[in-house]
């Protein structure tokens, strides 16, 4: 599972881990039995699906997940971050977090789906696993779709991808295709639009069609006689294929005499489209008791047929038979179309408990791509994915909030590939027979089956490979559920009540510990353990926050402090907290400076006089492009759909460049017109007390750091 700033780190503790697990660090009789078991293991058994052997999979999976206790996934994608600027901050807020999440999951695609059921096997009292690799891609099946699809992809998460031999060939030519539940439905519609609309467009080609070129004229007369005499030899007995016919040395056009729907027609092949335009012309001309039929079959090839009908009935009969079948022929390519969707559909609608890892990004991908798509705020989004996926659990979220899990991890980072080294370390290396007290430690034996073929012992799978995170992140699960002490053969899962504090509560972001409840939509602040000691982190207090961006790529943070604070005060800034090169956070110790500074900073940028220049901010504002705003406008700027790198050029991209912003000033700002005259007397009045004002700060500034 693919997420930014773990990728660093993951080949440095799969290094770790084995360093943690090589023989070295074993008994020397544990060594030479791991070597053993190592040597003797087969490669991790893990099904890989692609478009050719999907529907036979699918039909395996149905019965695995409705018998399983719960499902483990994992995906793989393009890319995390569009912007360096749209990772995730220390200063953002729950609602922009989520606009972040949003923003990556409509930009980049999904590769790879892992998905794993497990089943709690009583008699052996084992889990038993089916890890499945799904390769997916957003082909576009329907003749009918939108334009085809765009995705973005990101340099470093295709390089780590290609370094654990990911299989991009796969994925391209072989990788299963889905539409989206929406995109089903406008597909549908569309679908039923055309055939109500069919018969009445062809009948208006069919006149619109002027012959005017002596081609096409003697064309259309041979095919009138062709018709003709097939149709007479029909009623009167005879040969029914045309002596002209047979005796032309056009290969490319040829008649055969077939049935259609139990009627005799002619089957025609070899024709161009214009001359198909003419037949039909023809047909409807000169012919009462022929119908043109058109049809395309499964594999998206047209035939073309002149069916003769005895009666106006049956040819009534004739063209609703058609029509229903071209319809059942078009819902069978938008059900296959749906492709990997069955399988989402499949885990929405059992009641199973979904097991993931810091899954909160691959659960917005799995709404982006297979419902529709995602709402524009984090309140709407809960909502809706708690009616698809009603029990999720986040095993980081588990392993970091419970404080029993958090020492059995022994303080260690609670990466998947680490939680699963530390807590299944038997799963992980298949040291089946190994008497240490590492191993001991293990209480639930895991089994993989794939194909009806069962395995409990193998060499370490591919990690960063979807099946087989899957398979890690039930692992880790099953384990910390036993050292809780849930009963596997009682209740079902999501009903537990050891483990109800812990589903549906997924990690909205990780840096800032902040924990979304899909319940209820609650955020809370996670005391994250350090050393057994819960960490609070430090509440920021939005009101108090004020970006600036535009500045000289040359300040430093410590210089903007000193700046605002040889105004306000040396204790007036709490922090400064860079968001690029071009932007930063400043939290200010009290809400009212934030309006004080951006009031201030505008006096500035106005005022063109000596104070100006002199000022402390004087050295801020240089360049004459610095911006200002409260929080709001920074949730506005990334609500947007645009992706520039550097935060300033996206603020001028989505249109907000005016010197200051906040939400409370552009509304107080909204005058009437009768307001204005005594609005710009009243502004001329206060330039004097503005500029006394600029003095007196200055000159209190000046002293402070003298003093200083």
């Amino acid at each position: 599972m693919n997420r930014h700033k773990r990728w660093p780190l993951r080949p440095l503790a799969r290094a770790l881990a084995r360093s943690r697990f090589s023989s070295s660090s074993l008994s020397p009789a544990a060594a030479e039995t791991a070597e053993t078991s190592s040597a003797s293991a087969a490669a991790f058994p893990l099904k890989h699906v692609t478009r050719s052997n999907f529907e036979t999979t699918l039909s395996d999976l149905r019965s695995h997940v409705h018998a399983a206790d719960f499902v483990a996934i994992d995906l793989e994608m393009t890319g995390v971050t569009s912007a360096p600027w749209r990772e995730s901050l220390e200063f953002d807020r729950f609602d922009v977090r989520y606009l972040k999440v949003k923003d990556s999951a409509e930009k980049f695609a999904v590769v790879q789906f892992g998905v794993c059921p497990f089943r709690w096997d009583s008699l052996s009292h084992s889990f038993v696993a089916y890890p499945h690799n799904f390769f997916v891609f957003p082909r576009q099946e329907l003749t009918f779709d939108p334009p085809a699809h765009e995705f973005l992809c990101q340099t470093t998460s295709m390089d780590f991808l290609a370094k654990y031999q990911f299989d991009f060939n796969a994925c391209v030519h072989e990788g299963i295709s889905y539409l989206s539940r929406l995109q089903e439905e406008e597909a549908t519609k569309r679908l039923e639009m055309q055939y109500e609309d069919g018969d009445m467009d062809s009948a208006v080609e069919a006149r619109e069609l002027k012959l005017v070129r002596m081609a096409d004229i003697l064309f259309a007369e041979r095919m009138k006689n062709t018709l003709s005499e097939w149709r007479s030899a029909l009623l009167h007995g005879g040969n029914t294929m045309s002596q002209s016919l047979r005796s032309s040395n056009d290969s490319a056009e040829r008649l055969e005499t077939v049935f259609y729907f139990m009627r005799p027609a002619l089957s025609l092949k070899g024709f161009t489209s214009h001359q198909l335009r003419v037949i039909k012309l023809v047909v409807r001309k000169h012919f009462g008791d022929l119908v043109y039929i058109h049809m395309d079959n499964e594999n998206s090839c047209s035939q073309d047929f002149v069916v003769f009908s005895d009666s106006e009935s049956d040819k009534e009969n004739l063209m609703k038979e058609a029509k229903d079948e071209r319809k059942k022929v078009v819902e069978g390519k938008i059900k296959s179309a749906i492709g990997f969707r069955h399988v989402i559909d499949l885990l929405s609608s059992e009641p199973k408990l979904i097991v993931g890892h810091n899954c909160f990004l691959d659960i917005a991908h799995v709404y982006n791509k297979f419902v529709g798509p995602l709402p524009s705020t984090a309140e709407e989004f809960v909502s809706s994915i708690n009616e698809c996926f009603p029990h999720i659990i986040d095993t980081k979220v588990l392993l970091n909030v419970n404080q029993m899990l958090h020492l059995k991890m022994k303080k260690c980072s609670t990466s998947l590939s680490s939680a699963f080294s530390l807590l299944c370390p038997q799963t992980a290396f298949s040291f089946a027979s190994i008497g240490s007290d590492l191993v001991s430690q293990q209480r639930v034996r895991i089994e993989v089956e794939v194909d009806n073929v069962r395995y409990s012992n193998w060499s370490s799978g591919a990690k960063h490979e979807a099946g087989y995170d899957a398979f890690m992140t039930g692992c880790i699960f099953a384990q910390a559920c036993s050292h809780l002490g849930v009963d596997f053969g009682g209740q079902r899962l999501a009903q537990n009540e050891t483990l109800q504090n812990y589903i549906n509560r997924l990690y909205l972001s990780w840096t800032n510990g902040d924990i979304i409840d899909l319940s209820t939509g609650q955020t809370t602040a996670e005391h994250r353990l350090i050393n057994s000691v819960p960490k609070r982190f430090s509440k920021i207090k939005y009101e108090n926050v004020v970006l600036i961006w535009g500045f000289q790529p040359k300040l430093k943070a410590r210089e903007i402090k000193e700046c605002i604070c040889k105004v306000f005060g040396p204790t007036s800034v709490t922090s400064i907290y860079h968001v690029d090169d071009t932007a930063v956070f400043v939290m200010f110790k009290n809400p009212e400076f934030v309006s004080d500074f951006l009031e201030l900073k505008q006096q500035l940028q106005k005022n063109d006089g000596p104070v100006a220049v002199l000022h402390p901010l004087s050295k801020l504002l240089e360049g004459g492009n610095t911006c200002a705003a409260d929080y709001e406008v920074y949730k506005e700027v990334c609500s947007s759909s645009i992706s520039k790198t550097l935060f300033a050029e996206q603020a001028e991209a989505v249109g907000i460049n005016g010197g200051t912003r906040s939400v409370k000033s552009d509304a107080e700002t909204e005058r009437r017109p009768e307001e204005e005259e005594e609005a710009s007397d009243n502004n001329n009045n206060n330039s004097n007390a503005s500029d006394r004002v600029c003095e007196r700060e200055y000159e209190d500034g000046r002293r402070r750091s003298l003093c200083n």
